[in-house]
């Protein structure tokens, strides 16, 4: 079961319409979609995108029969792609982005997220496309696991990990997640309270693998392109190196170009095209104790300024 996270708040931010356009972008097992829907009339529009096949097989299973719902398989930077293929220069009045991984993800050992129970060592979102996470712990050198646990997973012991795994591929390649899992435990000199001594590794070959970070600049980029004025732009996102990439792109969209500071006129495409909508949102205690995973999460979101719409 995916327990969504923030549901009331974010679907609020959004400020939903009955009659708008809106975009859940990361369909999961549609929680968010579902909060949206409600708020929709016969004439609103929900598009729901998803990379993972399972889930675009629950939106259809779920929303194929509502008139008011689109569908698109696809990673969420081809949201305009698919804004567009349910009409030409479609413009949404709301755009949510829910990072991450859902629980369906991560609580299927097949779909090798887990640390915690024995399963391939995939953890590709979908699993058709591009190397999987066994394909880059038995491939990359030392020097480049060890980028990837340090920059993508904040792994303090990155390159002694990465060198014990090097040393035991030459012996039998790595495939299942519990034969990494206990090598980074084995060879992890402290523990975090509360924290799997893989936690850290896992997450960074998750995003790697899935290229999360580069995902997620296209994405609020095409996310801008298409919102309508005083539509809202709403993400969730569940640790630092996310956070940092949605705070830094509103803060930048929502500040004038500073080359033109003083001047009398500023030309379009310097002027802001965003505003802060609030302060950032964490979850209360009683979503935090009802839903752990929930610990990290937190909300920004921004509104599109009336004027020139972005190309």
């Amino acid at each position: 079961m995916h327990v969504p996270v923030l549901l009331v708040e974010s679907v609020a931010a959004l400020n939903v319409r009955p009659d708008g356009t809106y975009a859940d972008a990361t369909f999961g097992r549609g929680g968010h979609a579902a909060a949206i829907l409600e708020k929709l009339a016969a004439g609103g529009r929900l598009l729901c995108l998803d990379r993972d096949p399972e889930a675009i097989a629950a939106a259809r299973a779920r929303f194929g029969d509502d008139a008011r719902v689109s569908i698109c398989l696809a990673p969420f930077s081809r949201l305009g792609e698919c804004a567009e293929r349910m009409q030409a220069g479609l413009r949404l009045d709301g755009v949510l982005l829910d990072l991450g991984v859902s629980s369906p993800q991560l609580d299927d050992p097949r779909r090798g997220f887990s640390f915690t129970e024995d399963g391939p060592l995939d953890m590709r979102m979908d699993p058709g496309r591009g190397p999987s996470a066994a394909d880059v712990v038995n491939a990359a050198d030392a020097r480049e696991l060890a980028r990837i646990f340090r920059e993508l997973g904040e792994e303090r012991f990155a390159m002694r990990i990465a060198r014990a795994i090097v040393a035991d591929r030459r012996s039998a390649p790595f495939s299942r997640t519990l034969q990494l899992a206990e090598l980074i435990a084995r060879v992890s000199p402290t523990r975090e309270r509360h924290k799997h001594p893989a936690t850290r590794v896992f997450q960074a070959l998750r995003i790697h693998v899935n290229d999360e970070l580069g995902e997620l600049e296209l994405a609020l980029d095409a996310a801008l392109a298409r919102l309508a004025p005083r539509g809202r732009l709403a993400v969730i996102s569940f640790h630092s190196l996310e956070d940092r990439i949605v705070k830094r792109f509103m803060q930048r969209h929502a500040t004038p170009d500073p080359m033109y500071a003083g001047l009398p006129h500023v030309p379009a495409h310097a002027r802001p095209k965003l505003r802060l909508v609030g302060k950032p949102i964490v979850p209360d205690e009683a979503e935090t104790a009802g839903n752990p995973r929930a610990r990290s999460a937190r909300l920004r979101v921004a509104e599109r300024l009336e004027g020139e719409l972005a190309a």
